[in-house]
């Protein structure tokens, strides 16, 4: 580590602000309450976001409004957890707000995300009966290392916030290509647009309409008809969901039988997997079994392709496996039937998320059983207009895999370069350098 790096207080570099102390009721809309679920390594994510009401925003806001540049940080649950507030995000979390002149805001973030401050937020945390807590009243004292000269936090916040910045930059553009598939699918099969415009003369034959070509259109009935579901496309059947795709669980081998886990190669998904995915797509799991652990599991190594809905606790998380996977038993998992694109299933077990829900029972949390779901009514389309969706939405989905590998391969070159960047034992040779910042 170079001279003109010190170990100062954490307090000395930032103000520090607790949060709320109890999660205020949850609203439709309005200013953000950010769930320790909405940090991670080092950034936020800005789905399935949770909001408060303007008065119980004031009233938690009340000694200091977050404003962009804070750092927002978990002091109970996944301690260590923190992120950079944007710009025009009215949120509602404990805060670190950097002192100005002294400290990088973004620089900030990642020494309080390094291995040495989040060594000392573990030697230090409280433990408790139910929950680990940083204590708040000490956090100022805590000690932190950083280079004396502002310019040469600003230059590693840079190589580090450039590699995040990639990553934001996939996760947006990964939910729009998210929000196209869902409207198409929305758009064909719970709204029936196009069999609607065919039916209201807003369509003739050989035309096309926005978002539609005319081959399409085509393939469309050019009227409803009542079922037990209500009005469907003339030609549309109603069906199980069992009928449509091969419905399994998974299991959980011994884990105290080391043959099972012990330089295990097969991934095994969890719904905690799930979980922490910015888009339905799973490439890695955290644990991997063996062979043998393999052998305990009755549906087997899973094929890529496989849409993973968890059954319970919660309810609804999804993803598809773009490896061969095998689960632990809080999922079903879905192998598509032979002519059904499980980009459709993915679309509707989305979309008919309530309607899952409702055919699951139990006293501690719900949970949906393979039974039941397998029972679950939808209503399935033409082969051709199937395969017809699987066209259109393939290209979106296949450009959401390849952003989501290359964000993965990002995190790990930033997660390979953090250590060194902030202990100082890699130092940049900065084209121009100011006057340091006032020693401390």
């Amino acid at each position: 580590m170079g001279s003109d790096w010190r170990t100062v207080l954490l307090g000395d570099l930032a103000e520090i602000f607790d949060g709320p102390h109890a999660t205020p009721p949850k609203t439709a809309e309005g200013p953000v309450f950010l769930g320790i679920s909405n940090l991670g390594g080092g950034r936020l994510t800005l789905s399935g976001l949770d909001h408060l009401s303007e008065s119980d925003y004031l009233r938690w806001t009340k000694r200091v409004e977050p404003r962009a540049g804070d750092v927002v940080f978990s002091y109970e649950t996944r301690l260590g957890e923190a992120a950079v507030i944007p710009a025009g995000l009215r949120c509602c979390l404990g805060l670190l707000r950097p002192r100005p002149g002294l400290v990088d805001q973004r620089f900030l973030l990642y020494a309080y995300i390094g291995p040495e401050f989040q060594g000392t937020l573990r030697e230090r945390t409280i433990h408790g009966s139910t929950v680990d807590r940083i204590p708040l009243t000490a956090l100022p004292s805590f000690p932190i290392t950083v280079p004396q000269d502002i310019l040469e936090q600003r230059a590693i916040a840079h190589i580090l916030g450039t590699l995040d910045d990639k990553i934001e930059l996939n996760r947006r553009m990964n939910e729009t290509l998210e929000a196209m598939a869902r409207a198409l699918f929305k758009s064909w099969f719970v709204d029936f647009d196009p069999v609607r415009a065919k039916m209201e003369g807003r369509w003739r034959r050989g035309e096309s309409l926005p978002g539609l070509p005319a081959h399409l259109y085509e393939l469309f009935p050019d009227r409803l008809v009542d079922s037990e579901l209500g009005e469907i496309p003339e030609g549309w059947t109603v069906t199980t969901i069992g009928e449509l795709a091969q419905v399994v669980g998974g299991s959980t081998p011994s884990t105290k039988d080391p043959r099972y886990w012990e330089g295990g190669t097969h991934c095994w998904a969890t719904p905690r997997d799930l979980s922490k995915l910015a888009a339905p797509v799973l490439l890695d799991t955290e644990q991997r079994v063996t062979d043998e652990g393999l052998s305990r599991i009755g549906s087997g190594l899973l094929p890529k392709g496989t849409v993973l809905l968890s059954s319970r606790a919660p309810i609804g998380y999804l993803a598809i496996t773009e490896t061969p996977t095998a689960i632990n038993q809080g999922f079903i998992a879905m192998k598509a039937r032979p002519g059904i694109s499980n980009l459709f299933l993915l679309r509707w077990a989305s979309a008919a998320h309530d309607e899952i829900v409702s055919h699951a029972n139990g006293s501690t949390f719900l949970e949906i059983s393979k039974t039941s779901f397998r029972l679950i009514r939808t209503v399935a389309p033409s082969v051709a207009i199937m395969e017809a969706f699987d066209r259109m939405s393939r290209p979106l989905f296949r450009k959401v895999v390849e952003n989501e590998r290359a964000s993965r391969t990002l995190a790990a070159i930033r997660d390979a370069l953090l250590p060194d960047l902030i202990s100082g034992d890699k130092r940049i040779d900065m084209l121009s350098r100011a006057d340091s910042a006032p020693g401390w």
